[in-house]
Parts: structure tokens; C-alpha cells; sequence
């Protein structure tokens, strides 16, 4: 009997019904350069990871009590000129140097910038400050700055936004942040108990303590979760949980949250979940109520508390440039930017920061 043919099936056209059913609001991609390559293009020397590792263990021995300096997390709100924040950099490294037997200084130095709604998203992502996105620039840029801060002696701070930048900048930070808008953030928590420094996750905007307590206990402990490997391609990450975690109180919409009656709550709250009662505080945000210059006034609060022997406080965030205030990026071009000033939230001028960090210095001596 003479066998059937049967023909294959027709190659479905180009435009066929799968390709209706992705991407249809991407409206470009482009490659992105990977981690590795990125450190094999800017690597950290072995002088700039001795000064990433001590960062690290002076910050958790505070986080867990030992000792008696105070820790300072210190810098712009966000970085958008690397030349100003190197001269930024350059006045605080000798004096984190001069007061180093009260305080442990990191450089706030953040490159990614949540938004409530729209803005400018951070130097990562937008490092002409003009829309153009060239993220790959962006990443250089943000490496080349931190290992020049590091070569100042400077260890740095920064808040990490996207979960896949970590692996491009993580080896060059000493203290990380999760920020008031991702504390709930299962993926940020996940992200967090994997990360190699210690990390302070706030409050929520609206002021829920409870929301960074919780991340601080999921951080501590060991997830799976998927994310990309150092060449940039997706893999399965298991985490063993970040101990080194701890609560940042930065106030809420509507009022602050560095009183002492807040601050014991919050400690209690840490107790009954089985973790170090220890806090740190961010004189700005909430906490002084959007207002960059009464942030002296926190940390005068704060210093005549831990004067009086405040055991609780661990340490403070302060947001700090080299002119006070803010300016708006939009109309202006970057050219015409003030030097050394926020195009984010507001900052202490330079002589404010001074002043502030030489007396919680001093309340720290105090206290001893």
C-alpha cells in the first residue's frame, strides 16, 4: 500500500500571534555591559579593598554594640557631579580622620534615586543629567568616582535601588541601604540578606516602624530567590542572611520619629523579634520635616541624648553637599548648575556638616 505524504507544517510568518504577545511597550533595548567586565575594566587594588573590608567590620562591630564610636553615614542626597563629590570627599576625609575615636564616617554616596512619581532617576541611569540614559556610562562613572573616594581612605555608603546593580558596585561599599519606599519590598529583603556589609532599611514614608523591623528579621535570614551571575546572565541565588541589618528612622509624612518615646518602642519592637536593640537615625526626611537646615537641630537633640548615655542610637545619617539647599535640573542645563548642590533633596552646606559631626564627637566623648 502506497504510504501518504504528509507535509510539514508552514513556518509561521514574522508577525505572527506570539509576537503580539510581548513587548508591546518596550520600545527599545540595548546590551549592557556585565559585571565582570566592568571590574576587569576598573578594579579595586588590594590598598582599596582593605579599605572596603575595614569599612565593613568597623560598621558591624557598631551595629552590634561593641565599642563606643558612633557611626555617621554623611553625603549628598544623591550624587549627579562626580567632581563635586570628590571635593566633597576630600574636606571629609581628614576630618573623619580627626574624630575617628568617636566616629566611624562613611561618605553617603548614592547612585540611584526612587521617585515618588517622575524625576531624575540617579547618575546610574542618567549621567548626562539630560535624559539620554547611556547606563553603561553611568556605571563607569559611578565605579571610577568610588574608587576615588576609597583612595582617600573614605569608606562609602549606598542605597541600592535595582537588585541586579549590587553586582556591578557591591564590592566597592561598606554600609547599604534599602530605602523607605522598598522596606516592604519582599525582592529588596531577599536582595539584602545576600548583600557582603552591613545594611539599614527605613521606615516606610508613611512612618511604619514595623515595616523595618520586618525587613530587618526576613534580611536575616537565608532566601532564593533569581537574579544574574557576574556576566550578566540569570541564575538562581541562595543567600545564607544578613545579620548585620538594622533599622533607620527617618520619620514619616506627617511627623517625626526620633523621639526617645519612638526610639524605645522601636528598640522593644527589635527585642521581641529576637534582634540587637540597636537603631540608627536620619536627621533628615521626615525628621526634619523636608527642612535641610533643621537638621543641625536633630542632631543637637540626638547629641545631648547620647550625651546622657543613649545606648540605642548606633548611629546618623546626615545629608550633607558643599553649598546648602536644592536647585531644580529642569529648565536648566547642567552647565548651569550650582557647584556642589543638590539637584535632589535639599542638603546641609559643608560648615553646617562640619559643626554637626564635631559635636556628636563631642556627646560621644561625653558619654564615655
Amino acid at each position: 500500500m502506497a504510504r501518504t505524504s504528509v507535509s510539514p507544517p508552514a513556518t509561521p510568518p514574522v508577525t505572527s500571534t506570539a509576537d503580539a504577545l510581548r513587548d508591546q511597550r518596550i520600545a527599545l533595548t540595548r546590551p549592557m555591559i556585565s559585571p565582570a567586565l566592568l571590574r576587569d575594566e576598573l578594579p579595586l587594588s588590594e590598598e582599596l579593598a582593605g579599605v572596603v573590608l575595614a569599612g565593613r567590620s568597623a560598621t558591624s562591630a557598631i551595629v552590634h554594640g561593641s565599642g563606643d564610636r558612633l557611626l555617621v553615614v554623611v553625603g549628598p542626597c544623591s550624587v549627579h557631579d562626580p567632581d563635586a563629590a570628590l571635593d566633597y570627599a576630600s574636606r571629609l576625609a581628614p576630618l573623619a580622620v580627626e574624630l575617628a575615636a568617636s566616629l566611624f564616617v562613611v561618605m553617603r554616596v548614592y547612585f540611584e534615586k526612587p521617585r515618588t512619581t517622575l524625576g531624575w532617576k540617579g547618575l546610574i541611569n542618567d549621567p548626562r543629567l539630560d535624559g539620554s540614559f547611556h547606563v553603561n556610562e553611568g556605571l563607569r562613572t559611578a565605579r571610577r568616582l568610588v574608587t576615588g573616594i576609597l583612595a582617600l581612605g573614605l569608606p562609602v555608603g549606598c542605597e541600592f535601588l535595582d537588585p541586579i546593580i549590587p553586582q556591578y558596585l557591591a564590592d566597592t561599599v561598606s554600609w547599604g541601604a534599602i530605602g523607605a519606599r522598598t522596606a516592604e519590598s519582599q525582592v529588596h529583603r531577599q536582595l539584602a540578606s545576600g548583600l557582603s556589609m552591613p545594611v539599614g532599611i527605613k521606615n516606610s514614608t508613611e512612618g511604619d516602624v514595623r515595616a523595618a523591623v520586618d525587613g530587618v528579621r526576613a534580611a536575616a535570614a537565608s532566601h532564593v530567590f533569581t537574579g544574574v551571575n557576574d556576566h550578566g546572565v540569570a541564575a538562581i541565588v541562595a543567600t545564607t542572611g544578613n545579620g548585620d541589618c538594622h533599622v533607620v528612622l527617618r520619620g514619616g509624612r506627617h511627623r517625626p520619629n526620633y523621639d526617645p518615646a519612638t526610639i524605645g518602642d522601636t528598640l522593644d519592637l527589635l527585642g521581641e523579634s529576637g534582634l540587637p536593640q540597636r537603631l540608627m537615625v536620619d536627621a533628615s526626611h521626615g525628621n526634619s520635616g523636608g527642612d535641610h537646615a533643621r537638621q543641625r537641630e536633630v542632631v543637637g537633640e540626638l547629641a545631648e541624648r547620647i550625651a546622657r548615655g543613649e545606648q540605642g542610637i548606633l548611629g546618623v545619617m546626615l545629608e550633607s553637599f558643599l553649598q546648602a539647599g536644592r536647585q531644580d535640573l529642569t529648565p536648566r542645563s547642567p552647565e548651569d548648575l550650582t557647584y556642589g548642590q543638590s539637584i535632589t533633596d535639599a542638603c546641609m552646606g559643608w560648615d553646617t556638616t562640619e559643626e554637626a559631626l564635631r559635636l556628636l564627637a563631642e556627646a560621644v566623648e561625653r558619654r564615655g
